[in-house]
């Protein structure tokens, strides 16, 4: 990329790095946002589990993984829909089978492969200082979809995950934008694995979030702050990862987690609150 960034940020790789993070640390918060509202704050690390079953198929037959793993991720999210909203299974249960289900498929898949080699390594911890500019581009594309979809249709998802039965009577179309939200998840899934990998990918769609709720005044604001939040744990878990040899992808997460601790002992349980009740302020 070649700009004229100051340290830790002035190497080509640290500035694909620093996209792709950012990225991620934008989006994952704002989808995360909406699977904490609905108390499906696991739904993440179950795709997460789906896709890492779609990245082995595709190094077993040799096609690009990233294709497969996204193709996997929301198709485990719509089986989560489909079981929750049909009454098949508890959101909970939905989500047991597809934790198992996918991290079983993923090793049956590498025993076919032979063996659990460092491309599946890279999905599973992430690499986020290996991103090649085709996949900052990718992953910045997925971003722009998940960034424009949530501008577009926030308050009907808020809407949704607040009282489902008085969106329906109100006109919306509630089946088409839980599926919605769960497509959108599964892209976002995807979308960080090269950054933190699938095992943590989950908690920075979580741990900002969480910091935001204790701060935040509204739902929309804690959209903005959990994003915020999210970049600031990318921008500074890079830093740290480069100035003290660290892994990259841990600690980003560890910095998201630091500031939950934070916000947590600062505000008190109180600020939980805000935004667990129907009447949370848009």
């Amino acid at each position: 990329m070649n700009l004229a960034l100051p340290w830790p940020f002035e190497r080509d790789y640290m500035q694909l790095a620093l996209v792709a993070g950012v990225v991620v640390g934008v989006c994952a918060p704002l989808i995360g946002t909406f699977l904490v509202q609905k108390r499906m704050s696991l739904m993440g690390d179950g795709i997460g589990h789906v896709a890492f079953a779609g990245v082995a198929a595709g190094l077993v037959f040799g096609v690009w993984p990233i294709g497969t793993a996204l193709v996997a991720a929301v198709v485990g999210a719509v089986c989560i829909e489909w079981l929750r909203s049909r009454g098949r299974a508890g959101g909970d249960l939905a989500l047991a089978v597809l934790f198992y289900s996918g991290i079983a498929g993923g090793v049956v898949l590498t025993g076919l492969a032979g063996s659990l080699d460092a491309s599946t390594l890279t999905y599973l911890f992430g690499s986020i200082l290996t991103v090649a500019p085709a996949d900052a581009l990718t992953i910045a594309v997925l971003g722009l979809v998940i960034l424009l979809a949530v501008v577009m249709g926030w308050r009907a998802l808020f809407a949704v995950i607040v009282d489902e039965e008085a969106a329906r009577v109100a006109g919306l179309p509630v089946e088409a934008l839980n599926l919605g939200l769960a497509g959108l998840t599964a892209v976002t899934v995807v979308a960080g694995m090269r950054v933190v990998g699938v095992l943590l990918v989950a908690a920075m769609m979580v741990l900002p979030v969480g910091a935001a709720q204790r701060v935040a005044r509204s739902f929309r604001a804690t959209l903005v702050v959990a994003s915020g939040i999210g970049t600031f744990s990318v921008i500074t878990g890079l830093a740290a990862a480069r100035a003290f040899g660290l892994a990259p992808g841990g600690a980003v997460v560890l910095v998201a987690a630091a500031c939950f601790m934070v916000a947590a002992v600062s505000k008190g349980p109180a600020g939980s609150r805000l935004l667990t009740s129907g009447t949370a302020r848009r």
